[in-house]
């Protein structure tokens, strides 16, 4: 189901003032992909991937989203007020949005890296599932399953593959599709070649160059598992 601009939850991303913050030599704007969505902004499609190798900024990049999108840097909806420890960056306070006229506020947030105090505070919430008795990978998938009723808007998942087997992959897979089929639209961080194939995808591959468009075929992650399927024992030696 494709949305149109107006219903579209977020259309773009931007500075609030893009000449502020120039000569900052401090982390995270040293990385050049938030200098390049700071200097260049960034537009999203109904699904936005990025894919990059560890450190390059993936997950700096959609927690800060999530947060000028109105969400808990630790994941759930908006609103949601769960915290541990704050370790989120400041980039989030120096962005805006450019919303569809017409599109819903809702959001979700799942990060891998901290599911397990999010379940906790889901569970004290009278959540339906007890998640912490369900294996890491079953309750992520049933915590997307239940939400998907309820939030119709912006769904931010950062790095979701962490917690599922192929199988897992492959629910998820479906459940995405679904997520879209109802008129959501989705940014995802990822290091799965699966999830990257995502049919129709704007795909951004993030590394050292900042945030540059790839086709799937071209993007250093699919060529790194391609060489590995062709010769498994050529890494060990």
């Amino acid at each position: 189901m494709e949305i149109s601009q107006m219903f579209m939850p977020v259309r773009r991303v931007e500075a609030i003032d893009p000449q502020a913050l120039e000569g900052n030599q401090q982390w995270p704007f040293v990385l050049p992909p938030v200098r390049q969505l700071l200097h260049d902004g960034l537009d999203l499609g109904q699904v936005t991937i990025l894919v990059g190798e560890n450190g390059t900024g993936k997950s700096t990049l959609v927690e800060a989203l999530a947060m000028v999108y109105g969400m808990n840097a630790e994941g759930g909806s908006t609103g949601a007020m769960n915290t541990t420890r704050a370790s989120e960056s400041e980039l989030w306070q120096q962005l805006k949005l450019q919303r569809g006229a017409a599109a819903s506020r809702k959001g979700f947030f799942l990060r891998a890296e901290t599911m397990h105090s999010f379940y906790t505070y889901l569970e004290e919430s009278r959540f339906k599932t007890r998640l912490h008795e369900r294996s890491h990978g079953e309750s992520f998938l049933d915590l997307v399953e239940e939400r998907i009723p309820y939030i119709q808007g912006l769904w931010i998942l950062d790095e979701p593959e962490s917690a599922l087997s192929l199988a897992g992959c492959l629910r998820l897979m479906k459940l995405l599709r679904t997520i879209l089929d109802s008129g959501s639209q989705i940014v995802i961080s990822t290091h799965s070649p699966m999830l990257a194939a995502f049919p129709g995808a704007r795909i951004l591959e993030v590394g050292a160059w900042g945030l540059r468009e790839s086709e799937y075929e071209q993007l250093d992650l699919v060529r790194g598992w391609q060489e590995f399927f062709d010769d498994p024992q050529s890494c060990w030696r």
